[in-house]
């Protein structure tokens, strides 16, 4: 345990699982008020409440669909009202596509949409305008090599992640004169569920794991180290 973020109130997204689970842990261990927003995962978001809770730290659930904006304006209310003043927020939650591009239907595309852009962009909108109130704060999306490499079958979850980063950018822009710092992480091939449900072959990750210069996968627990740096 450390204290570098003690009393900090630290809102992690898509904390149930994989890097945000990682990442909540993390900031957990330096001594952070650890918000894990979640959705349709209620065992392993609370396996990972209790995990921060096993070690002395302080964790809260939040059971919210980023894509639905008045839940999401209602929990930040909740949030600075019980719980403190908003210092970091990483936008981890993601939704997935898995469908060629011809079979896309628009439904499809504003189910990811609706959460990896419009609604973390709300989410950010809101948390910085608590952090520029306060004159510090510091946003970390989570990416994706997606953003910039193409994958077969995967276009508008990499359409989204090509925004995010876009968005990134500009923020950092804009926020800059409230000292409020933004960065984005791209992780590539990182062992998670969100992987690893992707491939009906078990032998498609050994085959990753060959073409990979390193010859494994990454762990959440590295990305989690980069966010907490970051």
């Amino acid at each position: 345990m450390g204290n570098e973020f003690a009393d900090q109130v630290v809102i992690v997204t898509g904390a149930s699982r994989g890097i945000g689970k990682a990442a909540a842990i993390a900031f957990a261990q330096k001594g952070a008020k650890v918000i894990i927003n979640y959705l349709g995962q209620d065992a392993k978001a609370k396996d990972t409440l209790n995990q921060i809770e096993a070690m002395g730290g302080k964790g809260w659930l939040f059971r919210v669909d980023l894509s639905q904006l008045d839940p999401v304006e209602k929990m930040i209310n909740q949030i600075e009202q019980e719980i403190g003043p908003i210092h970091v927020l990483v936008n981890n939650a993601a939704a997935f596509n898995r469908e060629p591009f011809l079979d896309i239907s628009i439904e499809e595309l504003d189910r990811v949409w609706n959460t990896n852009v419009r609604g973390m962009f709300y989410l950010s909108q809101l948390a910085a305008r608590s952090m520029a109130a306060r004159q510090k704060g510091s946003i970390v999306h989570v990416s994706s090599i997606g953003a910039r490499l193409a994958v077969m079958n995967r276009s508008v979850y990499c359409a989204s992640k090509g925004a995010m980063e876009s968005l990134t950018r500009c923020m950092a822009l804009d926020l800059a004169p409230y000292h409020i710092r933004v960065n984005a992480i791209s992780p590539g091939v990182i062992r998670t569920d969100g992987l690893l449900d992707g491939m009906s072959d078990p032998s498609l990750a050994t085959a990753l794991e060959a073409y990979i210069p390193g010859g494994r996968l990454g762990e959440p627990e590295e990305v989690a180290s980069a966010i907490v740096f970051l």
